[in-house]
């Protein structure tokens, strides 16, 4: 069985390595279970895995408009999810010691993600938790889906 997990978490560790665009990436209030669009209807963004082992994701919102006043730019933070780090797989998640980051708080944590490759497409949900950008709304949980680039 310890022999299937690995065999498993190596062929997901290959099937990820590349680059993969943002199709869709919704929010699941844990309270209300109401799905909404945090980032907005067309939200952009990339996913690189490389070979080597780190991670680049970096997520923004539909519609961003350059800030001109310092209370614009902190509305942008909102909508914008970046990290990088190392990032190693077991069975069907993976995780990433995040050194850099949009949101200071992920700096030196391990972020966990459940994910499942099939054919051209990734599907990614996130644990419930509190996220740095809707933080007043309580826990949810992220559902983002990718397609190789």
């Amino acid at each position: 069985m310890t022999q299937l997990k690995h065999a498993h978490s190596d062929d997901l560790a290959q099937q990820l390595i590349g680059t993969w665009k943002l199709v869709s990436y919704q929010v699941e209030d844990k309270k209300t279970g109401e799905m909404i669009e945090a980032m907005g209807e067309c939200p952009r963004g990339r996913v690189v895995f490389t070979a080597d082992g780190w991670v680049a994701f970096n997520l923004e919102g539909s519609d961003r408009q350059p800030a001109v006043t310092d209370w614009d730019r902190a509305q942008l933070m909102k909508t914008l999810v970046a990290y990088i780090g190392r990032y190693r797989i077991e069975q069907d998640q993976w995780i990433t010691s995040v050194e850099t980051a949009w949101a200071p708080e992920w700096v030196g944590t391990e972020q966990r993600r459940t994910v499942s490759v099939e054919g051209p497409y990734a599907t990614v949900v996130t644990p419930w938790r509190e996220m740095p950008n809707w933080a007043d709304r309580g826990a949810s949980r992220s559902l983002i889906r990718f397609k190789r680039a």
